[in-house]
């Protein structure tokens, strides 16, 4: 699908975004293994956080959906059962790897599948500290979907992780679930905790001492009412879009403000973008909050280290800020993007260039130099859906329509994008 999206004079208004696809991930899974009944409202729409949904429900818990409200019938810890099909994951990474290690601990044998994007990308990530739990999975080259997992009485361990991951931290304290005794997962730099706090809501003994989460197994989880706030990464092109458009004026409402998900509110106000917190309160151990942001003059930065890890997601969006700010933007120690839905650092690289940026890459970044202008230009999401929306922000300020080819590959985390995006000129 094409779509065609013309420069915008000024945004404005007030939105409300799409549940935070990383809490519904594990709103969705824990629910399931939770004894009773669990509503999840504002649910996420996209299609990754509902390719979580369909495995659940065919590891036998019943699920309900309408709208955005989701109703889980879970049967506690020892209540899937076996599927009569290959668990399909999607595109989603997320649900693959938090998937896995949960099925890892089953009576029964499943294989994790996933499209052609996801087959591409790393699960050896999780299939070592699995192993180390005294999992059997069989894996494409011994990284790759499909996962074929042979369920068996798992073992809590000790695993320093070797990579900043909240899904392989996640991955392994959900196999921890199934464990006697305590998990405990080290991380070389903090992580996103939403599955600490959902693990606390459905009551789970689980502590946090910085960089060190541990988590007492065999709990009884129960199920919950909660509310999915506003997705802060979903947020992240309507915050770019605003702040690149003189004349511009959004409030965002309910978003998630999760002091580990800080770093892009960090990074965007030090870059100079205008954005106010206001109506600040807690939901499910989840702060949220409103965010006002207005149009004007950009600095731009440097994202590296740890704040690479952090921004991992946002950085093609940051990137279209970075072209028109006075600085410009740097990207290293981002070599991770290379292995997500695409190799983002090319795709993104790419398509500033056919939008007439100049921009340089390097085998674990990007350089775009500030004070540039967008051409209107036909672009390629390359089936990413991160890279059709960045785009489509780009294109707001450019100069002439730009035609985003595969734009239908937004739906997998945000349908409704581009309608919400339109919503906004004035």
């Amino acid at each position: 699908m094409q779509k065609i999206i013309q420069p915008a004079g000024q945004l404005s208004g007030s939105l409300d975004l799409p549940g935070d696809k990383s809490i519904s991930h594990r709103y969705a899974i824990l629910a399931s293994l939770a004894e009773g009944r669990s509503v999840i409202r504002n649910f996420a729409t996209g299609a990754d956080c509902h390719s979580t949904l369909g495995c659940v429900g065919a590891l036998g818990i019943p699920v309900s959906v309408e709208g955005a409200t989701v109703t889980i019938e879970g049967r506690g810890l020892d209540g899937w059962t076996r599927p009569g099909s290959d668990l399909d994951a999607g595109n989603s990474g997320s649900a693959m790897r938090m998937l896995a290690g949960p099925l890892a601990a089953q009576p029964f044998s499943s294989c994790l599948i996933g499209d052609e994007s996801l087959s591409r990308r790393p699960m050896d990530r999780i299939i070592e500290p699995l192993s180390r739990m005294g999992a059997l999975i069989e894996a494409r080259e011994g990284r790759f979907a499909p996962l074929s997992i042979e369920g068996r009485s798992l073992h809590a361990i000790d695993y320093a992780s070797p990579v900043a991951s909240a899904q392989v931290k996640t991955c392994v304290l959900l196999a921890g679930l199934f464990c006697e005794g305590d998990t405990v997962v080290r991380e070389p730099m903090r992580t996103r905790d939403h599955t600490e706090i959902a693990l606390r809501e459905f009551g789970a003994s689980i502590t946090i001492a910085r960089r060190v989460t541990t988590l007492t197994g065999r709990p009884a989880l129960t199920g919950r009412e909660l509310t999915v706030p506003a997705d802060l990464s979903s947020a992240a092109f309507f915050l770019v879009a605003a702040s690149i458009v003189p004349g511009s004026h959004l409030v965002l409402r309910g978003i998630g403000l999760n002091p580990s998900r800080s770093a892009l509110l960090d990074f965007l106000l030090s870059a100079g973008a205008s954005i106010r917190i206001v109506n600040m309160e807690h939901v499910n151990g989840e702060p949220i909050g409103d965010l006002e942001v207005t149009g004007g003059a950009l600095r731009g930065g440097e994202i590296s280290g740890e704040l690479a890890a952090a921004l991992i997601d946002e950085i093609p969006v940051l990137a279209v800020l970075g072209a028109v700010s006075d600085q410009g933007l740097a990207v290293r120690d981002a070599k991770e993007l290379r292995v997500k839905e695409t190799d983002r650092i090319a795709t993104v690289v790419a398509n500033l260039r056919r939008m007439g940026v100049s921009a340089d890459e390097a085998p674990d970044g990007f350089t775009v130099p500030g004070r540039q202008q967008f051409r209107g230009a036909t672009v390629d999401s390359f089936g990413d859906h991160r890279i059709a929306m960045a785009f489509a922000v780009a294109a707001l300020r450019a100069e002439g329509e730009t035609v985003i080819e595969n734009a239908e590959a937004a739906s997998v985390s945000f349908p409704g994008f581009y309608e919400l995006l339109e919503s906004c000129r004035s």
